[in-house]
């Protein structure tokens, strides 16, 4: 198993961050949705233009993590004004934990995670929160693993269809 870096990403960074969330989207949901519904999310959701304006963003922050220097996967957090929904002005979203599916299992989103934990306690958030699918089951696990708790459900999109996340919670 190879050691993870962890490191804070630039605009510098776009193109990786673009295309490992092509990747890692498309390696987990490409099964189980269509590819229409695949191409639109990631046509209007993971552009360069959206992913810009996502990275430039005073109240978010990426983080990347490198095995032997080669980009494996990353973190994205959102809090104020920033996060997708607003729950509370202290509080920090997991936006988006992405691990390219070759690197699952070596400890890779946990690392991402941790940081994420990290952070939030340096930004004194009182809890953190974020979205699952509800037929993410593998994803569940692991933040039920790490203490999370499931506390409401919002309506996703992609493409032309619409699904449910599980919204989960760590108070710290």
């Amino acid at each position: 198993m190879a050691e993870i870096h962890i490191t804070r990403a630039t605009i510098a960074d776009l193109k990786l961050i673009r295309d490992i969330s092509i990747q890692t989207f498309t390696e987990t949901f490409a099964g189980v949705n269509t590819a229409d519904n695949l191409a639109l999310y990631l046509q209007e959701h993971l552009n360069e233009t959206v992913l810009t304006k996502e990275i430039k963003n005073t109240e978010s922050d990426f983080f990347l993590a490198k095995a032997n220097d080669t980009v494996v996967g990353y973190l994205k957090i959102n809090w104020g004004n920033a996060q997708t929904e607003f729950f509370e002005s202290h509080a920090l979203e997991i936006h988006r934990i992405y691990v390219l599916k070759k690197y699952h299992g070596q400890q890779v989103g946990q690392r991402l995670l941790d940081r994420a934990i990290t952070t939030a306690k340096h930004k004194e958030a009182v809890f953190i929160w974020l979205g699952v699918w509800e037929n993410n089951k593998k994803a569940q696990n692991f933040y039920n693993r790490n203490g999370f708790t499931a506390f409401d459900t919002h309506v996703f999109t992609l493409g032309n269809e619409t699904q449910t996340d599980l919204l989960y919670k760590l108070d710290l």
